[in-house]
């Protein structure tokens, strides 16, 4: 199991997280096939970030899955705009940190996978 972790990302952490979402438990090649097409800010840098813990555990990107890709809240950089009457709007500039987590595969299937089959098995029966 290895990690990879990218701090102080200027990214909204909410944005982020629906990518996130989509790659949970995905093999690590085919997670970063989605996120090359995916037209997101956040799925480059979840790519990257892919990429570099799959590259720091020495594994190769077929042999992983993603266990868990977490992204947490960072400072948010507060600025103002001026507005009529010589008032002042507040804008909010969030950051991110994105935590990605990958472990070796053990039946070549991703971690929910086998969840869904059982759901399948049940139905079938009925």
């Amino acid at each position: 199991m290895s990690t990879a972790l990218l701090r102080f990302v200027r990214l909204s952490p909410t944005k982020a997280r629906l990518v996130a979402r989509e790659i949970q438990g995905m093999n690590a090649e085919v997670a970063l096939a989605s996120l090359e097409f995916t037209p997101n800010k956040a799925a480059k840098l979840i790519a990257k970030v892919l990429a570099s813990a799959v590259a720091n555990g020495n594994y190769e990107a077929s042999n992983v899955a993603v266990a868990s890709c977490r992204i947490d809240t960072g400072p948010v950089l507060r600025r103002f705009t001026p507005r009529a009457r010589g008032r002042a709007t507040p804008i909010r500039k969030p950051t991110s940190h994105i935590f990605v987590e990958v472990a070796e595969m053990t039946d070549k299937k991703p971690k929910n996978s086998s969840r869904r089959g059982k759901k399948v098995a049940q139905s079938e029966d009925k």
